[in-house]
């Protein structure tokens, strides 16, 4: 099983750059709800949470165990959230962007002062202007800030679906949390999209133009 370490954030943190921010999204998929994003800040190995990866690689209580833990002990800590109103206007990979700004701007309230460097997970995100950053793939899965940052963007955004599972029950958001499955693709042409489907995304946008 692996584990990320931080010798990243430690080489970092020896050039000088004392607040690197790890920062990684999720939802970024689904056909419903938002993206989120989370970021985290450590400054010493005693804030590494025990047992945080990748937060697709953890079973939902240990990430809601991990979830408190990290922000508990973390120097700062932000999530970041962008309606699926807000991708349909401005498109994922800006949604993801804007999300990730949002929970980097609530790190920066919480230093009281401009992060250092950013770690970012993948390759494929759109650079944060006027940040020294540094894209990684698979960064989650070797680097503990962006690990952190996963798991408190994975259970936010997971939390919300469920609660949206309330007001539209007829979708089965509590169960796939807005994938693309098969249920939720059924239920999808079925019942057509509710508000909080991303009508831009074209398996939503094939069910529109069929009603």
């Amino acid at each position: 099983m692996q584990y990320p370490d931080i010798e990243l954030e430690k080489s970092l943190w020896k050039k000088g750059f004392k607040y690197v921010v790890g920062i990684d999204e999720a939802g970024r998929g689904p056909l419903a709800g938002p993206v989120a994003a989370g970021a985290v800040v450590i400054d010493n190995d005693k804030q590494v949470v025990e047992k945080v990866r990748d937060s697709k690689k953890m079973t939902e209580k240990q990430r809601e165990e991990a979830f408190d833990k990290i922000k508990d002990i973390s120097t700062a800590w932000g999530v970041g959230l962008v309606d699926s109103k807000e991708i349909d206007r401005i498109g994922i990979q800006e949604a993801v962007k804007k999300a990730m700004i949002i929970a980097l701007v609530q790190v920066e309230k919480k230093l009281g002062k401009k992060a250092d460097f950013l770690i970012v997970d993948g390759i494929n995100v759109m650079p944060i202007i006027g940040y020294k950053m540094k894209r990684i793939k698979h960064g989650d899965l070797n680097h503990y800030s962006i690990a952190a940052g996963s798991v408190l963007a994975k259970v936010e955004r997971d939390r919300l679906m469920k609660e949206y599972a309330k007001q539209y029950p007829e979708y089965g958001f509590d169960r796939h949390v807005g994938y693309g499955t098969k249920l939720h693709m059924d239920m999808l042409k079925e019942h057509g999209p509710c508000d909080i489907h991303r009508k831009c995304f074209a398996p939503v946008k094939r069910v529109l133009n069929t009603k």
